[in-house]
């Protein structure tokens, strides 16, 4: 029965730079004498790791896998220890992770300053080092928000009251590290403001002019400003509104 062994040491997950040398361990309690296997997963490929038969895995860092330990005894009896995940960092800023390094989390990506649209999606990213690998906890405005606790925070369906100054707090068992704050806009769709607007003024400044022509340029390719989201309909109703003021109207689209 699997019970006759009792994992009393279970392995944990670390975040790591590439290179960094450490060692995942496992300890069990049997009835009899135990044997140690340890086994790799990259992708969908597990395999059995040659030699890996202690209850100590040197590892060098080289790739993102995970990792189970099994024991068994000498009646056929078997379990696995928990399965753990290796992360590893391949691109880290020169001096990172500090020297006498125990572990502690030390933050490698910080959230970016982010403007997104009602209704958009709004995501930020943080990653930390750390042995055990680090515990994620996003706060804005200084509050902390529930429902975030991984390394991405992710709305779905943004709010303006979603708007608001973001930081990240990665933690473990020898410290915490808080990442750089940043701020995040959530901004209304301005075209019907912006519609209004554009009639208005033409309605103040020429509705007494003679021999009145109007040219409308529909663009929606822009480099520094998100597209509009209906620039065919806006110069149709532009169209329609300024030939009630009696102009001669000119559309083009890009």
């Amino acid at each position: 029965f699997s019970t006759a062994i009792t994992i009393t040491e279970q392995p944990v997950s670390v975040s790591v730079p590439v290179g960094y040398s450490f060692t995942l361990r496992c300890r069990a309690q049997g009835r009899s004498s135990l044997q140690y296997q340890w086994f790799c997963q990259y992708q969908s490929d597990c395999r059995l790791i040659p030699g890996a038969t202690n209850q100590d895995l040197p590892i060098i860092a080289e790739q993102t896998q995970l990792y189970t330990c099994r024991v068994n005894d000498l009646h056929r009896n078997a379990v696995f220890s928990d399965w753990v995940k290796v992360e590893v960092h391949q691109c880290v800023a020169r001096g990172l992770p500090p020297r006498l390094w125990q572990g502690e989390p030390v933050i490698v990506l910080n959230p970016q300053e982010q403007r997104v649209e009602v209704g958009q999606p709004l995501q930020l990213h943080c990653a930390a080092m750390g042995v055990p690998a680090p515990s994620y906890q996003w706060y804005r405005n200084g509050n902390l928000l529930e429902q975030q606790n991984r390394k991405k925070l992710r709305i779905t369906h943004s709010k303006v009251s979603d708007s608001g100054t973001y930081l990240c707090c990665a933690s473990n068992s020898h410290g915490e590290h808080w990442s750089s704050a940043v701020d995040v806009h959530i901004e209304e769709e301005v075209r019907s403001c912006l519609l209004l607007s554009i009639y208005s003024f033409f309605h103040l400044v020429f509705v007494s002019a003679t021999g009145k022509i109007a040219l409308l340029v529909g663009n929606n390719r822009y480099q520094h400003h998100p597209n509009l989201m209906a620039p065919v309909r806006d110069v149709f109703e532009l169209r329609h509104l300024l030939e009630h003021l009696d102009f001669q109207v000119v559309s083009l689209l890009d």
